[in-house]
């Protein structure tokens, strides 16, 4: 594997030979919670990113083939000028700096999430995802098992008993059954304000796309709605989570059945699976891999683990579990990992 500033040197030389550009400087774009990596060039008055996605830690190969279904079925994605697989380097659109958490404010959140629930819609009405990879129950049951470890375990020092442990589960099947039960259809995984943009032509510029799945249908809105970085009243999410129904419906993708009860449930415990895993997730950022920078949304986070599982009276005790355990401690605090 070559050292960090091998990497940086033939990034460099790749980025300036694609441009015939012998000055051309990279400057840091953003970076993820992966290996990847992105930097901003500016060749004759016009910006373009360079991806950095080493192949061996991160292979660029599922990130242009999601890229292009999306293109296709009419979502703005970044557009590739240039690629070179074996040293994983991608030349790409610039679609600006706006982030979604960045532009949205209570005068034209109505206007921002319609646009992003359009794309959504398209996502999910024109994609072929049944070749993708499963949103099975292994994945579903995998990724809610970060949270007793990194959260429970590791964070808080705590080791569920054996009656803990199936209060665990009891919550975890229940979830995982609410989401083999919904329609399955193209899941992006990481639909929110973080990898949204705010762009001029065909708005929103959607990223972070590697990983999509085949699963259930209210799991990106509930990434978009129920979003990790930026919080909205229930009263207002549950509105536009019901808007969406009434659009899914009117596509076909969902029968007239799936009222608005239902949906609102496929909605809550799905985004529950999210913010569980997430809330585990987010501690293994730091303590496995050294950044903290995402403790900061943990309280959130677990704001709406609590406040959902409250609404469920099959999930009293999990929600029991989690006061009882992480209640009153600091959840930003940052130890030597």
């Amino acid at each position: 594997m070559n050292a960090p500033n091998d990497r940086a040197t033939a990034r460099l030389a790749w980025a300036r030979s694609v441009l015939g550009d012998p000055e051309l400087a990279l400057a840091s774009a953003s970076s993820d919670a992966s290996f990847r990596s992105y930097w901003r060039a500016w060749h004759q008055g016009r910006s373009y990113i360079v991806m950095d996605s080493p192949p061996a830690r991160e292979d660029p190969g599922p990130w242009l083939a999601i890229g292009a279904r999306l293109a296709a079925a009419g979502v703005h994605v970044p557009q590739v000028y240039a690629q070179d697989l074996q040293q994983g380097f991608l030349l790409l659109e610039d679609l600006g700096t706006e982030l979604y958490l960045q532009a949205l404010n209570e005068a034209n959140a109505d206007a921002l999430y319609g646009d992003a629930m359009q794309v959504l819609l398209r996502m999910q009405t024109r994609l072929d995802w049944q070749d993708l990879p499963p949103f099975d129950r292994s994945v579903v049951m995998q990724g809610l098992g970060v949270m007793p470890e990194w959260f429970l375990g590791r964070h808080l020092g705590h080791a569920p008993d054996a009656s803990e442990q199936r209060v665990l589960l009891a919550a975890f099947e229940l979830i995982a059954t609410t989401m083999e039960e919904q329609p399955r259809c193209f899941v992006h995984r990481d639909f929110h304000s973080r990898n949204l943009l705010l762009v001029d032509v065909d708005n929103p510029g959607v990223i972070d796309f590697q990983g999509a799945l085949a699963g259930p249908i209210t799991y990106d809105l509930a990434s978009l709605l129920r979003d990790a970085y930026i919080a909205w009243p229930r009263t207002r999410v549950e509105a536009w989570a019901e808007s969406y129904r009434l659009r899914l419906r009117d596509a076909g993708a969902i029968g007239a059945d799936v009222d608005r009860t239902r949906f609102l449930r496929w909605f809550d415990l799905t985004g529950l699976h999210r913010h569980v895993r997430v809330l585990g997730q987010f501690y293994r950022l730091w303590y496995r891999d050294g950044k903290p920078g995402y403790l900061a949304d943990v309280p959130r986070i677990y704001h709406y683990v609590r406040s959902v599982a409250a609404g469920y009276p099959e999930l009293a005790d999990f929600a029991a579990l989690l006061k009882r355990h992480a209640e009153g401690r600091d959840l930003t605090r940052v130890e030597a990992a």
